[in-house]
């Protein structure tokens, strides 16, 4: 079977003094692009928190929390396997560096380019391949606080595959985007999964999961309630008691969406 990279069992985690999951255990396996689906509130951000390590579980002797199949990790180290994309980050940038170095800004950790942070051309060269793959390059030299959301939340995902990460982690990407910009990152995810990267997806949206997508995570209350393909979980019945609503499941061309009951 392929590698578990995300392995918990029996975690609690704690934030602003109380309990955000409990008896949480899951595990997520190269090779296997998954979408975790829940309400707000079920704890999805709490499982993106566990996953790049911003937040730590308490110790207890049954339980443990293993990455790439360890528990201790290096932090850069890891980023060099896992990628992480959330909407936080985009507004950490300074407005007037370039689309390309936001990007290759990614390869040292750092919000721009310091003065002892000069990317190799071959580095340079692999980054602008990557700007094209994602239909980014005509935006290369823009200011990034030029760009619009749409372009900015695909340039995050360029930054998080600078260093060619095995899993990219992508926690709630459409958020606050147009029309036009979703069908683009949900063509970007579509080609991110062809192409062999192994992407978690989290969010509240069903009809933002791609057909590519092999597993369906469904989280309430900080729980595991479903876990399966997207045929088995994306149902009327599912999906009803997961957001606690009567709703009607439609499908077409391999998307789903929800209309009120």
């Amino acid at each position: 079977m392929a590698e578990v990279w995300f392995d918990a069992h029996h975690v609690e985690a704690w934030l602003s003094g109380r309990p955000v999951i409990s008896n949480f255990s899951l595990q997520l396996r190269l090779g296997e692009s998954t979408t975790v689906l829940g309400p707000n509130g079920a704890g999805k951000s709490t499982l993106v928190k566990l996953i790049e390590r911003s937040l730590h579980p308490i110790v207890a002797p049954r339980s443990h929390l293993r990455l790439f199949g360890s528990s201790t990790v290096n932090l850069w180290q890891l980023r060099r396997r896992l990628g992480v994309v959330n909407s936080e980050l985009e507004t950490r940038f300074p407005v007037m560096i370039s689309a390309l170095e936001v990007v290759l800004s990614g390869l040292f950790g750092s919000m721009r380019l310091g003065r002892d942070q000069t990317p190799l051309p071959e580095q340079i060269a692999a980054t602008r391949a990557l700007l094209e793959r994602l239909d980014l390059i005509a935006i290369a030299d823009q200011p990034f606080g030029q760009l619009s959301d749409g372009q900015r939340r695909r340039l995050m995902m360029a930054r998080a595959l600078v260093h060619a990460p095995e899993v990219l982690v992508l926690d709630e990407p459409s958020r606050a985007l147009d029309l036009k910009a979703c069908h683009q990152l949900l063509q970007t995810l579509r080609e991110l999964c062809r192409s062999g990267t192994t992407v978690v997806q989290v969010t509240h949206r069903i009809d933002t999961i791609v057909p590519e997508m092999q597993r369906v995570i469904c989280l309430n209350a900080g729980a595991v309630v479903g876990d399966g393909s997207a045929a088995e979980m994306l149902t009327t019945e599912r999906l009803s008691t997961l957001f606690n609503t009567d709703l009607s499941v439609v499908e077409a061309n391999g998307y789903r969406q929800v209309l009120p009951a």
